[in-house]
């Protein structure tokens, strides 16, 4: 897309006011999405004269099928529900722990059937690769970049500490993460992610990363294996963040194998890590990442999210308002977009450079009001033909923030404000999904309800929108028989 030529606009901060207005530009070619005038978006805008009437925009939810729009609306119902959510988290983790043949997917078909139409099918991929690239491809269809793909199968520790002194046992859990992370790049399509978590290859591994250890040979063997099927394949890896126990050994490890991929390929991130925006510690962790990244060569891969350990992290650890959690979120991304330390990201001494670093950005978030701003200020860039070489993704989970996900790629235009589009590039989006069977998949899906204990609001928001487009849809075939 050839860049538009305007006198650029005063720099203004990230956290200012919404607009009506937002468009991205990246790779993506399959949908379009509106243009507009170097005009500050960020600022209140004097309306002009009545535009001319057009063409109301298709609602962006009404590209889902419609069963997808009923399983949602009934698992967001009951996720946006304080009062049937306990019962539900209480049910899975008799599914995810059965006591009994009864309560066990994997020996009751009926059971297995039920679970697998209704909230596996809401946030799963399949069990094998026929039916995962199918959800791939339906996910593509819909206009997304790609899908975060993930293996759900984990390797749990057990309490029984002689078995992390087993070498057989050892060898074991680190060669079946390997197969299954093997398994996973290659279900992924060239452009995908594939999500890691270290703690996956077991015993040996958590007491390395709880001692900040580097990983032994035969770990890093597996580990470089499944770097260079990625580079092959074109497959970028990312490894989920994971609680402060293991997170700053987690770290040590990403920064190793960043460099290893990052390396291979300039101006580009093969490998990603992951950054809490809950955590105090964050601005700084990213801002240390970004200059040993400068330092060594390579491009950083970051992918930025709120958090996933609320419950049980050390409250110290964490901003003490979910206000600050917004702040540092939106300042965070304000930096990596620009290329610019700020207030939140400072550089860590007063020799650094004031321009950041190569890096590649994943916004993996589904609040609203985040994604816009970060769309905003990308729509800035692009209307002034500048995007600071920074390769930016979108994040959202499989069969949640559909309403987010789906409203980006049509740039957040509302019929209402009836200005014209101009066709250009859409914005990477990206679902979040596992593989694995039904069984393997309970942990997921418990974690995921119980994540929802504290995001009823959002959740609550996302069900409206789904009941939006289901009365919508109720009433346009009313509308055509009369």
């Amino acid at each position: 897309m050839p860049p538009l030529k305007v006198a650029p606009p005063a720099r203004v901060p990230l956290k200012a006011a919404r607009t009506s207005r937002l468009v991205s530009g990246t790779s993506n070619s399959r949908s379009s999405i509106a243009s507009v005038s170097a005009t500050n978006v960020w600022q209140p805008q004097t309306r002009g004269p009545p535009p001319q009437p057009r063409k109301a925009l298709t609602a962006p939810l009404a590209k889902l099928p419609l069963s997808s729009v009923l399983r949602s609306l009934l698992v967001l119902s009951v996720s946006s529900s304080s009062l049937l959510l306990k019962p539900c988290i209480y049910t899975l983790s008799l599914l995810a722990h059965p006591r009994n043949a009864f309560w066990d997917v994997a020996k009751n078909p009926l059971l297995n059937l039920l679970v697998k139409h209704t909230i596996y099918k809401q946030f799963n991929a399949g069990e094998n690769k026929l039916e995962v690239q199918n959800s791939i491809n339906k996910i593509k269809e819909l206009g997304c970049r790609g899908v975060l793909l993930g293996y759900a199968r984990e390797v749990l520790v057990g309490e029984n500490s002689d078995a992390a002194l087993d070498e057989k046992a050892a060898l074991a859990e680190i060669q079946t993460w390997m197969d299954g992370t093997l398994q996973t790049v290659d279900m992924a399509q060239p452009g995908d992610f594939v999500a890691l978590k270290f703690t996956g290859m077991g015993h040996d591994a958590l007491r390395l990363l709880q001692s900040q250890t580097m990983p032994t040979e035969v770990m890093d063997a597996s580990i470089l294996k499944v770097c260079d099927l990625a580079i092959a394949r074109g497959v970028r890896l990312l490894v989920d963040a994971e609680e402060q126990a293991v997170q700053p050994g987690i770290e040590a490890w990403i920064m190793k194998y960043q460099k290893y991929c990052n390396s291979q390929t300039p101006g580009r991130a093969i490998f990603y890590g992951t950054y809490q925006a809950y955590l105090r510690s964050t601005p700084a962790t990213l801002a240390r990442h970004l200059e040993i990244a400068r330092a060594e060569g390579y491009t950083l891969g970051v992918k930025l999210v709120r958090g996933a350990y609320l419950k049980t992290e050390p409250r110290h650890v964490i901003w003490a308002k979910k206000e600050e959690t917004d702040d540092c979120y939106d300042q965070v991304v304000e930096a990596l977009l620009t290329r610019k330390y700020n207030s939140m990201l400072q550089p860590p001494s007063k020799d650094t450079p004031t321009e950041l670093p190569p890096v590649n950005v994943i916004i993996a978030t589904h609040n609203r009001e985040s994604v816009r701003k970060a769309h905003a200020l990308r729509m800035q860039q692009m209307t002034r033909g500048e995007n600071h070489g920074v390769d930016l993704s979108y994040a959202q989970l499989q069969g949640m923030a559909d309403e987010v996900s789906l409203e980006l790629l049509q740039g957040f235009e509302s019929a209402e404000n009836g200005v014209g589009a101009t066709p250009i590039e859409a914005p990477n989006v990206f679902k979040l999904l596992t593989w694995g069977s039904v069984k393997e998949c309970m942990g997921f899906l418990l974690r995921r309800a119980i994540e929802n204990t504290e995001a009823v609001g959002r959740t609550k928001d996302s069900q409206i929108a789904m009941f939006g487009e289901l009365k919508r849809r109720c009433s346009s075939v009313f509308s055509s028989r009369n």
